[in-house]
């Protein structure tokens, strides 16, 4: 009997991580109309430390895992970081910080709707309404 509980709690508990290690695949930058060109680590962290125009930069809300991990993947930067640089920017009048939106679908919507907006979503939630640009893993 212990035997048998040991090997479906072993089977159950590889379930488990299997699907852990699913939920949170990975972050991506996604952007549409981009015509097809892709966006280095570099650019993405101009983009979202206020340093390039190229792009609208949008974001997920500051609760969000995502975000923390998108920020600290692409800028090696963490929250409060990123949080001082915007202050910084928006007091002295030389960027906007990105908007911050409610979650994937939102960013998704944005960023298929104006062709000069990029944001990041986790990779399971990638969709075809989205192009991916750059993988951040």
């Amino acid at each position: 009997m212990n035997k048998k509980f040991s090997a479906v709690h072993s089977l159950s508990l590889i379930a488990a991580l299997a699907i852990a290690a699913q939920a949170h695949a990975g972050e991506v930058v996604v952007v549409m109309g981009a015509g097809g060109a892709t966006l280095t680590k570099d650019q993405v962290a101009g983009v979202y430390l206020g340093r390039s125009n190229d792009f609208k930069p949008v974001d997920l809300p500051e609760s969000s895992p995502v975000r923390e991990a998108f920020y600290k993947k692409a800028t090696d930067r963490d929250p409060s970081q990123i949080k001082a640089v915007w202050s910084r920017l928006a007091f002295s009048g030389q960027a906007t910080p990105p908007k911050e939106l409610a979650d994937a679908a939102a960013v998704k919507k944005a960023v298929a709707a104006d062709p000069k907006t990029v944001g990041y979503i986790d990779k399971a939630d990638v969709d075809a309404s989205v192009k991916v640009v750059l993988s951040l893993n």
